[in-house]
């Protein structure tokens, strides 16, 4: 491919249109965060090496270097191909930061500054960029400049203590829970940055910590009578540790009974009336320190009949109550069809696939980015052309090999 005239790709809608931003993420956390950008109509643009982001391989494919993986992760996204690494790919990359509102990446910093990608060395050429980056740990602490991965943060954050007590040994989350919680956490540490940018006209560096981050979520719910200081001699313990989804004659439910009334509705439907002003149950706070009692005898009850049966019952006594659904269940569950959740998208290259849509909805500025996964490189003459760069000097680059254009087959 050369630089002939390529058509400009259309122009996403959403809250975030007219917004750009770089995407140098890799693997799932920064890649997440960035689409989460995109689905709200940012144009981001994925910078890739030449040969294309190694997750490309990941999970099922049709074809090369678009996985299952890839694919779901860098929708609603641009994708240029340039060796970052090279004097030529650099100052290429440079030129399009000028034009950029925000830069975001999950590299270690100490390789950011090897490239000479480091805020210091973008904020020169984009004094108001918002640089937003996520790392393992937080750059003032010991572990700083350590790798991390999720397996990593779940274990230092306790999460394999945690379900130890269910599953009887020390077990992952089986989500990549931390990559994603923190892919959040990087979407909305970038709006805000945004924010801060449009408001006083500043940029700013950014940066979201994965341990930390995850630490504080786990610590908000389990950091207990340590909360004070010194600790207070609470005796009853977190009730986390007694919730479970209910057998019932067939299968599996869930039910959560969160108020008064709510509870003397539950008694009366399982037969339990005697419980309503029994001392330790007729007060949720007391519930609170006899939660396994509850839960116990929640249990029993629901042992009782089938699950379609309970359901009926309790969502006509408007006590929240779920199916415990398989992954292939959940695929078929009847609100998510109701609300479009699920849609068959036709890409150009990959055929027909299950896409989940971004599900928020805007009065004002609706969301539509149906940007398709794109491949290695495939925007690269655009986005440079975009950038400013001549039609010469896209030539040259694709010549030495700096960087490459490929188009869908």
């Amino acid at each position: 491919m050369t630089s002939q005239q390529v058509p400009h790709a259309p122009l996403p809608a959403g809250p975030l249109a007219g917004m750009r931003i770089l995407d140098l993420t890799t693997v799932l956390l920064g890649p997440y965060a960035t689409k989460i950008l995109g689905d709200l109509g940012a144009d981001v643009i994925k910078i890739e090496p030449v040969e294309g982001e190694s997750r490309r391989t990941s999970g099922p494919q049709r074809n090369k270097e678009m996985g299952q993986t890839f694919m779901v992760l860098n929708r609603a996204k641009r994708a240029i191909a340039i060796n970052l690494k090279e004097p030529a790919g650099r100052d290429a990359f440079l030129r399009l930061a000028a034009t950029a509102d925000a830069m975001v990446h999950n590299a270690r910093v100490q390789a950011m500054v090897r490239l000479g990608l480091d805020y210091d060395a973008v904020r020169k050429v984009k004094p108001d960029i918002a640089y937003c980056y996520a790392v393992g740990f937080g750059s003032k602490g010991r572990y700083a400049g350590r790798p991390a991965y999720d397996d990593i943060i779940q274990g230092l954050i306790g999460m394999p203590s945690l379900l130890s007590e269910a599953a009887g040994k020390p077990i992952f989350v089986p989500i990549n829970m931390a990559d994603r919680v923190c892919g959040v956490y990087l979407a909305n540490a970038t709006l805000a940055a945004l924010l801060h940018r449009a408001r006083t006209g500043q940029g700013q560096q950014v940066e979201v910590p994965m341990f930390e981050m995850m630490a504080e979520m786990v610590l908000s719910e389990h950091l207990w009578d340590n909360y004070f200081v010194p600790p207070t001699q609470t005796k009853n313990r977190n009730r986390m540790f007694d919730r479970r989804p209910y057998k019932t004659r067939d299968g599996h439910i869930c039910v959560m009974i969160g108020s008064d009334k709510m509870f003397f509705t539950f008694c009366d439907l399982v037969g339990k009336p005697e419980m309503k002003t029994d001392a330790r149950f007729a007060q949720r706070t007391q519930r609170s320190v006899h939660a396994k009692e509850v839960y116990d005898m929640m249990e029993a009850a629901l042992a009782t009949r089938a699950s379609a049966e309970w359901l009926e019952l309790l969502t006509n006594a408007d006590i929240p109550a779920s199916p415990v659904h398989t992954m292939e269940s959940l695929l078929a569950d009847p609100h998510l069809n109701d609300v479009d959740f699920f849609q068959i998208e036709d890409h150009p290259t990959e055929g027909k696939l299950r896409a989940m849509r971004m599900p928020m909805h805007f009065s004002a500025s609706p969301l539509m980015n149906r940007r398709p996964t794109p491949h290695v490189g495939e925007h690269t003459v655009a986005v440079l052309r975009d950038a400013g760069l001549s039609a010469a000097e896209i030539d040259k680059l694709l010549a030495e090999g700096v960087v490459r254009a490929s188009s869908p087959e």
